[in-house]
């Protein structure tokens, strides 16, 4: 038996009954129960906002599990100056999950504002910085989001994947376009995620890092795990290249749904099919199981490939409008919590939240 199977072991014996109280549980014996499903989210950046702005809208039970790669932006130089996790991507996720309300509102709107000078304080986000001082002063990454979360009054937990802050790297055939067959190693989630040619495959450094226990807890402890949209390189990806939390998504009795992009994104998936998504997740996680392949019907022109490629994952395919109306290449909140409950009433087994 390996060292990280039993760390899951002692992890699930550690997460708390489902008849415990909690947001949307039971509070009291004899009580009305009415309890909505535990989902877990995994990604970066503004596609697990997305996703989180519309799980938010069917549970209150949601944890975000967010990659912690960023060496770009404001994140990169508190990163560099500091040593600690690059704050961006869980800024963006605990904005995600503000209220809508004046109060969820506004501070989603300060957290997310970045100065504007001529000096040091350029570029940088409110929210990072509030972050970082709260890591410093309690010296807890989890006990600080936490904390920032109560105080945005958030609809959910913010959880970082690792306890250290990853480089991803990435094999790219044709980085430079004089040499287009020779395969290059490019450095830093900021470079992969525009880079030219053809993205092979990610890894991260360090090669086996330690996973937030708090994120593994969560995954054990899932009645769905979402994993995207988001990009696909350099924010999807990650989650399975930290082993325990891999292990943490075979070991769970979650049921998985993957959220597909609307469209290929410049630069890493440049030219990609939707089955290629699929593919390229394949090669990184061969023993991956999903349930359901969630996709706007919109964005698929051959849906036959695309449930070819979700079978060789068990995984049957959902197809819904989750785009804005507008045009843009962004999902809609309500178009995408509304795909998001039927798939959990569709494919969920009989779950507590019945």
């Amino acid at each position: 038996m390996t060292g990280r199977t039993l760390r899951l072991r002692r992890l699930r014996r550690l997460t708390p009954g489902r008849g415990e109280d909690g947001a949307g549980r039971a509070g009291r014996r004899g009580a009305a129960r009415v309890v909505a499903p535990k989902v877990v989210a995994l990604g970066g950046g503004m596609g697990l906002s997305a996703s989180l702005a519309a799980l938010r809208r069917i549970t209150g039970e949601l944890t975000a599990v967010v990659t912690v790669a960023d060496d770009g932006g404001s994140s990169g130089r508190l990163r560099e100056e500091l040593s600690v996790l690059p704050p961006g991507d869980l800024r963006k996720a605990l904005a995600a999950l503000c209220g809508d309300d004046d109060w969820g509102q506004t501070w989603a709107r300060v957290i997310q504002h970045r100065f504007q000078s001529q000096g040091d304080l350029h570029g940088h986000a409110v929210g990072n910085l509030l972050i970082v001082a709260l890591w410093e002063q309690l010296g807890d990454p989890v006990q600080a989001l936490d904390l920032v979360g109560k105080l945005l009054g958030a609809q959910g937990r913010v959880l970082p994947m690792s306890a250290v802050p990853l480089e991803l790297q990435a094999l790219v055939k044709g980085h430079d376009p004089a040499r287009p067959d020779e395969v290059d190693t490019v450095r830093g989630q900021a470079t992969v995620a525009l880079t030219p040619g053809e993205v092979l495959s990610v890894q991260v450094v360090p090669g086996d890092p330690p996973a937030v226990p708090e994120a593994v807890a969560a995954v054990l402890d899932a009645d769905w795990v979402v994993l995207g949209p988001g990009s696909w390189f350099s924010s999807v990806i990650p989650h399975l290249l930290v082993p325990e939390l891999l292990d943490a998504l075979a070991a769970t009795k979650a049921r998985k749904v993957l959220s597909l992009n609307l469209a290929p994104q410049p630069g890493e998936t440049e030219g990609f099919s939707p089955q290629r998504h699929l593919e390229v997740l394949a090669r990184h996680a061969p023993k991956l199981a999903l349930d359901v392949v969630l996709a706007d019907e919109a964005a698929v022109p051959d849906r036959e490939s695309l449930a070819d490629a979700a079978k060789r994952f068990g995984a049957a395919v959902e197809l819904a409008p989750v785009a804005r109306q507008d045009g843009s290449p962004k999902h809609d909140p309500e178009l995408l919590a509304a795909a998001y409950d039927r798939i959990f009433r569709m494919h969920g087994r009989i779950g507590p939240w019945r």
